[in-house]
């Protein structure tokens, strides 16, 4: 069973059992969700929207953070440079449920 579900606004197509790293979600280690169901395929039955019942429960494993992305400006030949750098934060949840 293949399911499409929508967390933190992004769209994320994933089987039981599966590992994500969606944008970041409230809560701590082990704290179960239920996640928005976009679509579902129940071996070759769809069902969108409205009409798809079934609910994806998820398990929040870890709280992460992502490689780091460095903004670089510079205006040459008048000494000007400025260097700021992030890391965007990151949930790693496993889909422990399609049902």
């Amino acid at each position: 069973m293949i399911a499409v579900i929508k967390v933190a606004g992004q769209q994320f197509k994933v089987e039981k059992d599966q590992t994500i790293y969606a944008p970041r979600v409230e809560g701590n280690a082990g704290d179960k969700v239920e996640v928005e169901v976009l679509l579902v395929d129940a071996d070759g039955k769809l069902s969108l929207g409205a009409a798809a019942t079934t609910k994806v429960t998820a398990e929040i494993i870890d709280q992460v953070k992502g490689d780091t992305v460095i903004a670089y400006k510079q205006k040459r030949r008048k000494g000007f440079h400025k260097k700021k750098g992030h890391r965007t934060a990151y949930t790693k949840i496993k889909v422990t449920n399609i049902a």
